[in-house]
């Protein structure tokens, strides 16, 4: 029986690329949009001109019983879930000092809560064996101006993911974090002037961005037979960045 992977905000970005590789390597994908149906549609769309299994599931991760269905939905559709990647997450950037409590408690909603309520779910139904994947940021070491709300989303992010592992004890299943560098992303490159980004993307090492598919590559791994022997782990995809 095919395997089965939900891809949380999986309608552009880091996320659409994923569930193209995943897709790729054989699973049934779950295309998990917030708002923007045609994109998620498009993504299944393309999964299935390239011969893969798709379906597109509306929901927001900072709802509960959106995130509730979510689950239902896929189980419904395909049977079980074996792999969970909670990639949705938003990065509006504000002074601390502004004390914008409005972006504030947006950025912890969908980032921290998000990725609670869709780990609550991942725990609760997940096949023995399968795999669940959180997303962290790299931009964490770096303590940039502006970036408080959002490290402090990923921060947090990065607190629950060993705390699930030990909850999963006994049940074959791994929980990590991929935390991504200045990747080349709407999300990324909104709102940035040509000398900042190519500032940032002369920070690695390696000197340039990251593209979404070094991502997806960590994800596949991770998701893959590869991967099992990594848990509890955050693995800072980020070419040297920090």
């Amino acid at each position: 029986m095919r395997k089965t992977a939900i891809v949380t905000g999986a309608s552009r970005g880091i996320g659409r690329t994923i569930a193209h590789r995943l897709a790729a390597d054989g699973f049934g994908v779950v295309v998990n949009y917030a708002g923007n149906a045609a994109n998620a549609e498009q993504v299944v769309n393309e999964i299935a001109s390239a011969g893969g299994g798709a379906l597109a599931i509306q929901a927001d991760v900072a709802n509960p019983e959106d995130v509730k269905q979510l689950f239902e939905k896929t189980i419904k559709a395909f049977g079980q879930i074996d792999v969970v990647v909670n990639n949705a997450g938003i990065m509006p950037l504000s002074l601390i000092a502004k004390g914008d409590v409005e972006t504030f408690d947006k950025v912890i909603a969908t980032n921290l809560r998000g990725t609670f309520l869709v780990l609550s779910q991942a725990a609760q139904h997940v096949a023995e064996g399968g795999r669940i994947i959180a997303f962290s940021s790299s931009v964490i070491a770096k303590s940039f101006p502006t970036y408080g709300p959002y490290i402090a989303s990923k921060a947090a992010v990065e607190g629950l993911v060993p705390v699930l592992a030990n909850e999963l004890r006994g049940r074959n299943i791994t929980v990590n974090a991929v935390a991504p560098g200045p990747t080349g992303t709407d999300l990324f490159l909104n709102g940035k002037t040509p000398e900042q980004i190519a500032q940032l993307s002369k920070l690695a090492p390696l000197e340039r961005l990251g593209q979404p598919e070094d991502i997806a590559n960590v994800v596949s791994f991770l998701a893959g037979p590869d991967g099992g022997w990594v848990n509890a782990q955050v693995l800072r995809a980020n070419g040297g960045f920090a």
